[in-house]
């Protein structure tokens, strides 16, 4: 099976001579039709809401074209907090989930009117004391501990990760949130990520509905919306199924009936946090085969490296890759295809059985449009690319230039030490 870009090799020639490899390649069309499939799949709750994971793709040019389908943003750091507001999301369009927090990042949060969702129960006293005062609105993230498993297989592990709350500590936190003047409650969790199943989403919103119901019995705290945040996956090797968002849906429809409508809370509005199923289909890493080596195995040398896509190297994650012009013919070669870094881990595929490769070959490495630009930097001095958006006419809209040696040297602007750099 093989997986089929988005772009043809005409189109990319023609790209190419505008804006040199590397680039990311977004895609319009894909994005937009995805989003509306997503909020079809939760058309049966009223308030639901998509609060895109800004941290996947922080574009602003991207943002907006999601404002545009009705969804807002999550947020995890100031930056992404002041990007939402120059793109016109404001107030409860945006929720600020971060953790281990600065104060002067929950003051700006607040200023923006978002809604605010603790990490941990300490966060409490440092928000008030921040604040002078508790956010009417508020949520708390929910960590139930031990691992999580969908169908008898370990999906995540829960008890070793670093955020959220104890099931003791999240009842304890409602009652001095509630005690404390808050009168609107959320809750969040993130139990497993890049899931590839219909389960898993249906699975955490049992765990979290039933939570929700002895919250409000308990506390007496209103539960008003309920974030079932990410973990939806994408199927990054050609021979996964795509998720069905909407049999995911119906799943989560399926449990709120059957544990929210009986506990008088059919009022409760569903959020998620999606980052990697809204864009890691629809973005890729486009790059030119610049060397070849043969020594004790056969390498391909690109233009791009862990620079502009670090996943590979951080989490030897599989990015399949399309040798554009030559789909049809047969993956009869062995590669390792390298960048350049002084890594030996600066690799986009080992011992991948690809078409040959010739120098000046276009490579389309899919799956890149979450988690991928993002996670760049600046090691060996390297530059991040361009981010192209290709627009549903056919054009192509540059939406971020590449980083020029001007920028990398832009913090050292106030010594004159590298003043004479060229």
């Amino acid at each position: 099976m093989e997986k089929k870009p988005f772009v043809t090799l005409e189109q990319l020639k023609e790209i190419e001579k505008t804006y040199p490899t590397p680039f990311y390649l977004y895609d319009e069309k894909g994005i937009r039709e995805n989003a509306a499939k997503l909020k079809q799949a939760f058309a049966w709750n009223k308030g639901y809401k998509e609060y895109f994971a800004v941290k996947a793709t922080p574009n602003p040019f991207l943002l907006n074209l999601l404002k545009e389908m009705g969804c807002g943003t999550d947020c995890s750091s100031m930056t992404e907090l002041m990007m939402s507001k120059a793109c016109g999301f404001n107030g409860h369009d945006i929720m600020f989930s971060s953790n281990d927090t600065p104060p002067e990042e929950f003051a700006y949060a607040e200023k923006l009117g978002a809604i605010i969702n603790l990490d941990d129960i300490t966060h409490i006293e440092c928000l008030e004391q921040t604040l002078g005062y508790i956010p009417e609105t508020i949520s708390c993230r929910y960590n139930p501990g031990g691992v999580f498993k969908v169908s008898n297989d370990i999906m995540d592990n829960p008890g070793d990760s670093k955020y959220g709350m104890t099931t003791e500590q999240i009842f304890q936190a409602f009652k001095m949130l509630k005690d404390k003047g808050a009168k609107h409650f959320g809750i969040h969790a993130f139990l497993a990520s890049n899931t590839v199943t219909v389960e898993y989403y249906p699975m955490l919103a049992k765990i979290l509905f039933e939570l929700a119901v002895k919250l409000q019995e308990e506390t007496g705290a209103h539960v008003e919306f309920i974030n079932l945040s990410g973990g939806i996956g994408i199927p990054y090797r050609p021979d996964q199924e795509p998720n069905d968002i909407l049999a995911i849906g119906d799943g989560v429809r399926k449990v709120y009936e059957e544990v929210l409508v009986p506990a008088g809370m059919d009022d409760v509005a569903i959020c998620t946090e999606l980052g990697r199923f809204m864009m890691g289909p629809y973005g890729a890493l486009v790059t030119k085969a610049i060397h070849e080596k043969h020594t004790h195995k056969e390498y391909v040398g690109v233009d791009a490296c862990a620079v502009n896509l670090m996943r590979p190297a951080m989490y030897g994650a599989y990015h399949h890759i399309t040798v554009m012009g030559k789909e049809d013919e047969p993956c009869g070669h062995m590669y390792d295809v390298v960048g350049s870094l002084c890594e030996n881990n600066d690799k986009f595929a080992i011992d991948r059985m690809l078409p040959e490769i010739r120098k000046g070959d276009l490579l389309f490495i899919h799956d890149t449009g979450a988690h991928g630009f993002a996670m760049g930097y600046n090691y060996n001095g390297k530059l991040k690319s361009a981010e192209l958006l290709l627009k549903q006419d056919g054009s192509v809209e540059m939406i971020r230039r590449a980083e020029t040696p001007e920028d990398y040297f832009a913090t050292f602007d106030f010594c004159d030490i590298l003043k004479d750099i060229d």
